[in-house]
């Protein structure tokens, strides 16, 4: 049992946070929720969900019988994240800025904040595991297969692990609905949210328009025939399918990895002369690596682990990709794979493996076609 001792536990409105903070409650901590607000640009908006979170939120916090507290981090989030989200959609990139939230808002800020409460920990509603060996401490897998979320926790630090509750990492989610449901949380049967952080379930190019400058320019196909026109490189994504505007376009001739009727796919995007190359079929060669580059590498134990076989994730969404690791200088490592990998994409981040232990990770910086 905690024996009283404080916990801040993040309440963002969803099940997940609300279970965590009831099951510390249970266990026998101090519990004060905090619901963290990290955009007000457009707070009217359609899709910004943010006051009914914090509706819910308070809501959940009332049913536990814990104080909450509504706290901005809005001026931060601008600084911290959203900035750099900008800078690498301009060059070109597609950054995840969950994994810089969670870096620099939830684990940094917010932490700092719960500290001057007088906690002894935060908690979160993350599907992760953290686990003390011989003094330091591992991220693990959430137990829930196709919830695990330590990919996006993969930049925390042992000082960050060492003050994190995960609770419901422990659990699969359909038990967090049904302990939930069991003790009347009023948003039990709440959808999940999905999308980034900040902009939730708005259209994506209608949001990156108002900050990056449209500069339309030529898609080609592998051949390099201009069959269309893109609206901005930034605008895009690599294995991106829809969108593309040229869903009628037809190849003709023997295209490698799909017929003459295989949809499109975002291939490549050429900075320098502001072209996007497309290629027909989801098999492609120029959709495929057997190897990668990532810098500004991060790692859980403070060093990089040994050069040698691991498993890694280039996307959440993906089981485990065998491969090896080469670390290099400067924050900077290779990964080789035996299996080619799909859509390998420059400013998503590259996680380590070991077995169900998170080693870390880096940004992808550029990737070896096939």
């Amino acid at each position: 049992m905690a024996n009283g001792k404080r916990v801040v536990v993040g309440l963002s409105g969803g099940v997940d946070s609300a279970v965590s903070a009831w099951l510390l409650r249970q266990q026998g901590w101090d519990v004060v929720g905090i619901f963290m607000k990290n955009w007000e640009e457009d707070d009217d908006d359609e899709y910004c969900s943010s006051r009914q979170d914090f509706l819910d939120a308070a809501s959940v916090a009332d049913v536990i019988g814990i104080p909450i507290e509504h706290v901005n981090f809005a001026a931060d989030y601008k600084d911290r994240v959203f900035a750099e989200f900008l800078r690498e959609y301009q060059a070109g990139r597609t950054p995840n800025p969950d994994v810089l939230c969670n870096a620099e808002i939830k684990f940094k800020a917010f932490l700092d904040h719960a500290m001057r409460l007088g906690a002894e920990k935060i908690a979160t509603g993350h599907y992760a595991r953290v686990r003390e060996n011989d003094g330091r401490f591992e991220l693990l897998k959430g137990l829930d297969p196709g919830k695990d979320q330590s990919y996006f926790l993969h930049r925390l630090t042992q000082a960050q692990l060492a003050k994190s509750l995960f609770p419901v990492g422990e659990l699969h989610k359909t038990e967090v609905r049904r302990i939930a449901a069991e003790i009347g949380l009023p948003n039990a049967a709440k959808k999940d949210s999905t999308g980034i952080c900040f902009i939730g379930e708005r259209p994506f190019r209608e949001f990156l328009n108002r900050y990056i400058q449209k500069e339309p320019g030529p898609i080609k196909d592998e051949r390099g025939r201009v069959i269309g026109q893109h609206q901005g490189l930034s605008f895009y994504t690599l294995g991106q399918r829809q969108g593309l505007g040229i869903g009628g376009v037809k190849a003709k001739g023997a295209q490698r990895g799909g017929g003459e009727h295989a949809p499109w796919f975002v291939a490549r995007k050429d900075t320098e002369h502001n072209t996007l190359w497309v290629v027909q079929g989801h098999n492609h060669p120029w959709l495929q690596s057997l190897a990668l580059q990532a810098d500004d590498a991060s790692w859980i134990a403070g060093e990089a682990p040994a050069a040698g076989s691991y498993g890694s994730k280039t996307r959440y969404r993906q089981a485990d990709a065998a491969c090896r690791l080469a670390p290099g200088a400067n924050g900077a490592f290779e990964l080789a794979f035996p299996q080619p990998q799909w859509a390998v994409t420059p400013g998503q981040s590259a996680v380590l493996y070991d077995g169900d232990v998170c080693l870390g990770g880096g940004v992808i910086a550029a990737a070896a076609a096939a």
